[in-house]
């Protein structure tokens, strides 16, 4: 059986003069783009251009809601009821589906950002919260979750198809979890160790957690970091790393 995986990045993060990342170099390397809705960054021409520019790359398109903080990038924790977290993704992917739609697509996933991402992890009404906002808007997108976390068997029960994510360029706790962005070595920037990592989470089923234990993880999705300094580079790397060992990249 041939493997398959897609290839997603974080996009569309620039915000007014305030630039974020290499989205141009990016897109020819993945399957999917997770484009900022306006809460964490973008802004209503980014999100135009980044979907303008995802077609053009035949890249599949989501939304990628955050917290509405602009200054920390959506990565501190803020205190927000279920309520405000359902809200917030309603806004974030209605604005982002009417984007794509003006431009003749349409969404294929939705994929929280930072710490909501983060915290709906570890908070299942906050999953849940997330999870009803993604189908009452259209029960057909696809939900992007952590492998292996509550967020995803939520996100079944309420009918949605999800897609299990894992991460090529961080390092994990033994709980499952990525290791916090404040603690050495979140970040991995060595490209073969993120190609070792890579091969072995799709491969194998497995990584290695930050403490030497083992982990099982289901890969249907693999997420490489846009804002990360050579994100083309270690993007193209990974894609011919999986090439060349008989993984097929795409949704």
């Amino acid at each position: 059986m041939t493997l398959n995986i897609d290839l997603n990045c974080d996009m569309g993060e620039s915000f007014g003069a305030w630039k974020m990342g290499n989205d141009e170099a990016i897109l020819p390397f993945v399957s999917s783009a997770n484009i900022a809705c306006g809460f964490h960054g973008g802004d209503p021409a980014t999100m135009r251009k980044t979907v303008a520019a995802a077609i053009k790359n035949g890249v599949s398109l989501g939304a990628h809601p955050g917290l509405p903080d602009l200054q920390g990038f959506g990565r501190r924790n803020m205190a927000i009821t279920d309520q405000e977290a359902y809200d917030m993704m309603v806004v974030q992917i209605g604005a982002l589906a009417a984007v794509a739609t003006s431009q003749g697509t349409r969404l294929r996933h939705v994929k929280a950002h930072g710490q909501l991402y983060n915290m709906s992890v570890k908070d299942e009404g906050l999953a849940r919260a997330l999870a009803q906002a993604t189908y009452d808007v259209n029960p057909a997108l696809v939900f992007y979750g952590l492998a292996g976390s509550k967020m995803l068997d939520i996100a079944e029960s309420l009918g949605l198809k999800v897609a299990s994510e894992v991460f090529g360029d961080r390092t994990y706790s033994p709980d499952g979890t990525l290791s916090p962005r404040n603690k050495p070595g979140a970040m991995i920037e060595d490209v073969n160790v993120s190609i070792k990592q890579v091969l072995q989470m799709v491969q194998q089923g497995t990584l290695v957690a930050n403490d030497g234990s083992t982990i099982r993880v289901r890969a249907d999705t693999l997420c490489i970091h846009g804002d990360q300094p050579g994100a083309p580079a270690f993007a193209q790397a990974i894609r011919d790393a999986l090439i060349a060992n008989g993984i097929e990249v795409g949704v």
